[in-house]
């Protein structure tokens, strides 16, 4: 299987087309392409903000009210390398590197799919559905087999879209409004939905600017990378073989505080999947390198079973060490998800910018 639920491909390599399919929102030239957020969009709804919602809407599985697993969320990284699996390969390698888009509901292939918003069907191709419902909004479904054609009219809850692909085990669900990829988690959307699990921020590191190792944090100096490895656990236990995998937090936070506990940089956001997600050629200035997404494929290899790595990088550019005074501090990282259940972790460190290595 591909990593996001699609059949691997036979050959020992992925061919380019199979990558587009393994990363739905990776550039293509597809007609998806014209649904996927652009630069322009992801400033529409900056810091969490919610867009306009025409009305909530439930499940596109049976029971239609009732919550299900779900085993990918929105923002999670979503990558396929075309190198081995080594520590430096990962470090350094290509591949194709995405967003998730939408969330990956579980459900037993040949599970039976619904429109959760009446419309039109504006695209069926061999593995997704398209269905504009008006206003601007467009919903996706994909790893399906279509039992509809372009120009039908469907209804929720009750024109079968199609059946979830063998090898599938989910269908993936995007909602956009005006082009932009919306969360489909926000309050008020997909519907019931809730969540009593608490996010974890599993370490904090700090890097030299550029592609580099983890730097000793008794002293730091210059430009440095601020890096948190966190992850959310979904809300409902995820059948199957993607049992226990991790999702990622929708925000994270963070701020420096003296050993007194003054703080002395204020609460930044540094990666917010609430609303929407960056452009993907932003990937690798959200991620940080050394990620690899739940059950990752490095050329031939599938990583079955495997738990993902997500490393965040908590600024766009590196956070300059001078902007403060030498001096000992903690560095305090905030994961929420969509509910507001939070996680922390601190991590102390050491500015020395004066000449020479030995303070006082």
């Amino acid at each position: 299987m591909f990593p996001d639920g699609e059949r691997m491909p036979g050959s020992t390599v992925a061919e380019p087309a199979a990558l587009a399919r393994i990363a739905p929102t990776a550039p293509t030239t597809s007609a998806a392409e014209k649904n996927l957020p652009t630069r322009r969009a992801y400033r529409r709804y900056p810091c969490g903000a919610v867009p306009p919602s025409p009305s909530k809407y439930c499940w596109p599985v049976k029971p239609f009210d009732s919550q299900h697993p779900i085993r990918g969320s929105f923002g999670d990284p979503r990558m396929v390398f075309t190198v081995p699996p080594t520590q430096r390969d990962l470090i350094t390698g290509g591949g194709a590197f995405s967003f998730h888009f939408g969330v990956d509901i579980s459900a037993a292939d040949g599970t039976e799919v619904y429109p959760v918003v009446s419309g039109t069907v504006s695209q069926v191709t061999k593995d997704w559905v398209g269905v504009d419902t008006g206003g601007g909004r467009n919903f996706q479904y994909w790893h399906i087999k279509a039992a509809v054609k372009k120009g039908d009219a469907v209804q929720a809850r009750k024109t079968l879209l199609g059946t979830i692909l063998p090898d599938c085990g989910h269908v993936h669900l995007s909602e956009l409004q005006g082009g932009t990829s919306i969360n489909p988690l926000i309050a008020g959307h997909l519907t019931p939905y809730t969540d009593r699990t608490n996010p974890e921020v599993e370490r904090i590191a700090f890097r030299a600017a550029g592609v580099g190792g983890d730097m000793l944090p008794n002293f730091l100096r210059g430009k440095v990378e601020l890096i948190a490895e966190a992850y959310d656990t979904p809300s409902v236990p995820v059948p199957g073989e993607w049992a226990g995998m991790p999702v990622a937090p929708a925000v994270l936070s963070w701020r420096i505080q003296n050993l007194g506990g003054k703080v002395v940089v204020k609460e930044q956001v540094g990666i917010d999947f609430r609303t929407t997600i960056p452009p993907n050629p932003q990937f690798w200035r959200y991620y940080a390198r050394g990620t690899y997404q739940n059950c990752c494929v490095f050329g031939p290899h599938y990583s079955f079973r495997q738990p993902g790595c997500f490393l965040f990088k908590l600024t766009r550019t590196p956070f300059d060490t001078k902007s403060i005074p030498d001096g000992v501090y903690d560095l305090v990282v905030t994961a929420m998800d969509m509910r507001g259940n939070q996680g922390f972790r601190s991590r102390r460190f050491t500015v020395h910018n004066r000449p020479g290595w030995v303070g006082s």
